[in-house]
């Protein structure tokens, strides 16, 4: 096993399957039993979710919502998709957790670094909703943050894409992919990993980054057993 706690982000925009919107249930429970399969093993499991499914606060802001009041309304999406994680979870036996940034309890129980690492330490899957809590920040950022905080080995990035390329390979059939790849170099080149800021946190607290298809089951399982499924930021 390569690493004893992990913080995986999970794409919104992944959950809705080939539905275009919303929850795809069979995407949902997909990523439920590859959750649960990797919490068998003893790893400590914390989840960021996006919630580009249902809103996304920039989509918003360009079609004349207030910027602020669009990331919020973002962050409630997250909110959902972590809802519904958390069930699809409850249902194939894995404890789990719902936490927010902003304070909704019973939805949610408030977000504490404390509280979050006392759930992984007990084998409960820590699901954090709401990103950072701010506006103007992605969750991207949420899941570099949260994974800074609850002491990760790893931060692994589940997309629907096997690692990081040098161009975008579903416009550029002759993209290169790379193995691995320095900070660094993720920023200078541009490369759409995560947004500028979440790479340069991870990259200031030592946080490596992982990307690769979650999309493809089995993939997590693989990638916690040392398997080349993606590519590693470091």
């Amino acid at each position: 096993m390569r690493y004893n706690r992990i913080l995986l982000k999970l794409s919104g925009e992944s959950l809705m399957g080939n539905q275009g919107y919303g929850i795809d249930p069979c995407r949902l429970n997909s990523y439920a039993e590859q959750i649960r399969e990797a919490a068998l093993t003893g790893t400590q499991i914390g989840i960021v979710i996006g919630g580009g499914n249902i809103f996304r606060g920039l989509s918003g802001a360009a079609k004349g919502f207030d910027r602020v009041k669009g990331d919020q309304m973002g962050m409630m999406a997250t909110v959902i998709n972590s809802l519904a994680l958390s069930s699809a979870l409850d249902a194939v036996g894995q404890p789990s957790k719902v936490f927010t940034a902003i304070p909704m309890f019973p939805i949610g129980y408030p977000y504490s670094k404390w509280e979050a690492i006392k759930a992984l330490k007990e084998g409960t899957v820590a699901i954090m909703s709401c990103g950072t809590g701010s506006p103007y920040f992605t969750t991207d950022t949420g899941s570099a943050l949260r994974a800074i905080e609850i002491e990760a080995d790893v931060m692994l990035k589940g997309t629907r894409v096997d690692g990081v390329y040098s161009a975008d390979p579903e416009k550029y059939p002759d993209a290169v992919k790379y193995d691995s790849i320095s900070y660094e170099d993720v920023i200078a080149k541009n490369l759409k990993v995560m947004d500028i800021t979440a790479t340069a946190l991870c990259m200031e607290n030592n946080m490596p980054i992982y990307v690769f298809n979650m999309d493809i089951e089995g993939n997590l399982a693989k990638m916690l057993k040392g398997e080349n499924v993606g590519t590693l930021v470091s």
